[in-house]
């Protein structure tokens, strides 16, 4: 599992609080000879963007999105189940970062 969550861009600390289970349990289920329960298959391959018979290694792992998308979408998913109010302060807060990077390329585009 260690080499898909590489590809697919997340540390095993990331992984292991997106699935609710300890650095040492994950380290555990990274091992050798050792799998891990069922009922964390379907979690684990949504975090790492892949099927569950490619954690099983039945299948060649392919990524359902692009590496380094997987982040930013389970962010985009975390933020989705908030309360409305602050969901609104984050767009603001987002919003106001997208506008602050429009603003450095005009600048930096006019200066060259």
């Amino acid at each position: 599992m260690s080499g898909l969550s590489k590809a697919a861009g997340i540390t095993q600390t990331a992984l292991t609080a997106e699935i609710g289970i300890s650095q040492r349990m994950m380290a555990y289920y990274e091992g050798p000879n050792a799998q891990p329960p069922a009922n964390l298959l379907p979690t684990i391959g949504r975090a790492l963007g892949v099927s569950i018979d490619a954690l099983l290694g039945v299948e060649v792992a392919k990524r359902k999105v692009k590496a380094t998308d997987t982040r930013l979408q389970r962010r985009l998913q975390q933020i989705e189940r908030l309360p409305p109010q602050e969901r609104r302060q984050i767009l603001q807060l987002l919003d106001a970062f997208i506008e602050r990077g429009q603003l450095k390329q005009k600048s930096q585009a006019g200066a060259v």
